[in-house]
């Protein structure tokens, strides 16, 4: 009898999904077409020491580094075209996406991955308008992430092909399908095709979508709730919200306190497919307390 997936247990269990992207503050998206390892980075068709370097080097400055491909069958071959790359700065207010294609992927060992975290154009390439979808597909990391991301990524690349890639781990595969919206950095898990092109379109219109919504990279996992709270009272699908710890920012001059808590849920289950179920905790918004200015 086959064991159910992760991401079939995940949603059975209605898992918060809130609190539970990525943190980073940039993104660095370089297309390496082939099979990826569970490591992909070093195990994949680009130079593994390339590949360690660039991920050490993004980890210590706050970067995340993906691999990406178009959708579709991928033939295990060497890749000796030009590449595209996305660099992103996921900065609330201040989210930028700029691409670039590169004849050596080492070029990016020559961007200042500081400044980019930092928010600052790294003048590699031009900027793109976006949005950017991301598709999950990491097959080594999780087996959810093929089954459920590759057909998802196909079907929209076919009516958005310049906007929809797979990529690599990205964190979550329990919530597969899942996506990172770029240059924003909203994650969104258990996506569908015309779910996903409302993402795409709404981010089109610079609106953020909260159903779904895992959180934004920008922040660590309780501003991603605290911001996903404030939001959902609000009705705010603007890009105007900053956080700075518990307290959510807007920018005109509002300010909350959002109270998080660790919940256990009632049920174990495996946070990837073939591990040991286990105890599940969420964070969740128990209160938001709007902060009256002082003076």
């Amino acid at each position: 009898m086959t064991e159910p997936r992760c991401s079939a247990i995940s949603a059975d269990l209605d898992e918060p999904q809130a609190g539970t992207a990525a943190t980073a503050a940039a993104w660095i998206c370089l297309e390496q077409p082939g099979p990826w390892g569970r490591d992909a980075l070093t195990q994949s068709r680009l130079d593994p020491v390339l590949g360690a370097e660039l991920g050490r080097r993004a980890a210590d400055a706050g970067v995340r580094v993906l691999l990406i491909r178009r959708p579709g069958r991928h033939a295990d071959t060497h890749h000796d075209g030009p590449r595209r790359v996305y660099l992103a700065a996921t900065a609330p207010g201040r989210s930028w996406l700029e691409r670039a294609d590169v004849a050596d992927p080492a070029v990016l060992l020559d961007v200042d991955l500081a400044a980019l975290a930092a928010g600052e154009p790294a003048g590699l390439g031009v900027r793109e308008d976006g949005p950017l979808l991301l598709v999950c597909a990491n097959s080594r990391r999780d087996v959810c992430c093929a089954l459920r991301g590759r057909p998802l990524a196909e079907a929209l690349a076919a009516r958005r092909p310049d906007a929809v890639w797979e990529c690599t781990h990205t964190g979550g595969h329990r919530f597969a399908p899942t996506g990172v919206l770029l240059p924003t950095g909203y994650t969104y898990g258990r996506l569908d095709a015309g779910f996903a092109e409302r993402l795409l379109d709404d981010a089109a219109r610079g609106r953020v979508v909260t159903d779904r919504c895992r959180g934004r990279s920008a922040h660590a996992p309780v501003g991603q709730v605290a911001e996903l709270a404030v939001r959902e009272l609000l009705g705010e699908d603007r890009d105007v919200l900053a956080v700075r710890g518990d307290t959510v920012h807007h920018v005109d001059g509002r300010a909350w306190r959002v109270e998080v808590a660790a919940r256990d849920l009632p049920a174990l289950r495996p946070a990837s497919c073939g591990a040991d179920p286990t105890p599940v905790t969420a964070l969740v918004a128990t209160d938001v307390h709007r902060l009256v200015p002082v003076g």
